[in-house]
């Protein structure tokens, strides 16, 4: 329902309020290009800093293969509960934003200070703008990454 809100919202041209990102590094705000937006879902989460695709199945699946694809299991394990780098799934997270989509984003995005360094599009990679994550495939692995933990789905 909230996809179709916001679908419409974009075809009659009614302005949104965007969500507005903070860098775990530093605290910063940082904006992306709206373009990266560019599914139903990464634009309900523009709008909201909802992950929608917490609870759909097909998009956790896909999410779990990206975790993989990206080396995430190297340091936060197979299950994202945490190997050499710590836990995703809380209850506590070392960064306490990352109990919300939007938190866990903003810190997957742009990395963390002395820990992982970012995922996003043109971030993993300073030299290949198209070497990272993009918006939607991160909603996905979060997603997945929601599935490993008990009750917390990021949207409270």
């Amino acid at each position: 329902m909230s996809s179709l809100l916001v679908s419409m919202m974009t075809i009659v041209g009614v302005a949104s309020a965007d969500v507005t990102f903070v860098k775990t590094t530093d605290g910063s705000t940082f904006k992306l290009d709206p373009a990266l937006f560019d599914t139903p879902a990464a634009k309900e989460f523009l709008a909201t800093g909802k992950n929608s695709y917490v609870g759909n199945a097909e998009a956790e699946a896909k999410g779990k293969k990206l975790f993989g694809l990206y080396s995430c299991t190297q340091c936060h394990g197979g299950d994202a509960k945490g190997q050499v780098g710590p836990g995703l799934v809380g209850p506590t997270f070392r960064y306490p934003k990352d109990a919300t989509n939007k938190g866990m984003f903003e810190t997957l995005w742009y990395g963390t200070n002395g820990g992982m360094g970012g995922k996003g599009l043109g971030i993993m990679d300073a030299t290949d703008p198209t070497n990272g994550l993009k918006v939607d495939e991160l909603l996905k692995v979060i997603a997945w990454v929601r599935t490993q933990g008990k009750g917390l789905t990021g949207n409270e």
